[in-house]
């Protein structure tokens, strides 16, 4: 089993450019949020994103385990790593990952930062990921509410990202779930969870007929919050697949449009 996708990403109406990148496949998609406050962070998403795609080529998006996942997120982290040595300009950027990746029987959840993945199964959403921010942290310790989170000042300091070192790699967050039909995913940047309630993208979820279609609805929903962010959303429908499925990679935000790619883009 793979996925059925659709995916969207925007600037938003209050971010001149979009620092977010995707992409998705019948068998993998992931988001990146280029991290804000810190240089390039379209940069940053688009270089993890257009290697890590390029790599999932071999084997037309399908891994066969956790382990070569890791390697694979490592070598596209340290291509930061080398996008900075050749630009030092470049010096701080950054960049999360969310990522679903099937072996045709289970799911490979990768994260690392604040963007999320969320499973929708008989009209519950559950998020699957747990942020690595600051304000995660201080909710887990006590130190403020729930009710505090929405509107906490370091609210978008995260804790753990891909920035080229060795050891953002090794921290990555991965976790396997059984892959059941029925089952719809949502991989998101923060620019969907920060500013639409989770019952609204539940309810967006159940309505929507395609993944497309939900996919369009979150982006219309977030919009409709004023969202203040980049929005991208990768909206994965587990389904039975042909034997092998074509290969058609999509990608969105800004690694659909970073002129250092040279694939074929279809965003």
């Amino acid at each position: 089993m793979g996925f059925a996708t659709g995916q969207a990403s925007i600037s938003g109406d209050y971010r001149d450019g979009n620092e977010d990148s995707l992409y998705v496949s019948a068998w993998s998609a992931f988001v990146a949020d280029g991290v804000g406050g810190h240089a390039a962070g379209e940069v940053a998403s688009a270089t993890v994103a257009i290697r890590l795609a390029s790599m999932l080529d071999a084997t037309e998006g399908r891994l066969p385990g956790e382990e070569r996942l890791r390697e694979l997120i490592a070598v596209a982290n340290a291509d930061l790593a080398l996008r900075v040595r050749m630009d030092p300009a470049l010096t701080g950027m950054a960049t999360t990952l969310v990522g679903l990746f099937s072996d045709g029987e289970r799911a490979l959840v990768a994260h690392t930062g604040d963007s999320r993945a969320y499973r929708l199964r008989d009209g519950a959403l559950a998020q699957i990921t747990e942020d690595d921010s600051l304000v995660s942290e201080l909710l887990a310790t006590g130190a403020i509410a729930e009710a505090d989170v929405a509107d906490h000042p370091l609210r978008s300091v995260v804790t753990h990202v891909l920035a080229g070192d060795p050891e953002d790699a090794a921290a990555l967050h991965v976790a396997t779930e059984p892959l059941r039909r029925g089952d719809r995913w949502l991989l998101t940047s923060d620019g969907l969870s920060d500013y639409v309630p989770a019952t609204e993208v539940a309810e967006t979820l159940v309505a929507a007929e395609t993944p497309q279609d939900a996919a369009d609805a979150l982006i219309a929903l977030a919009l409709r919050h004023r969202a203040r962010d980049n929005v991208s959303v990768v909206v994965a429908d587990v389904a039975e697949l042909a034997e092998p499925p074509a290969y058609h990679p999509a990608f969105g935000g800004s690694a659909a449009a970073d002129p250092a790619s040279s694939r074929t883009l279809h965003a």
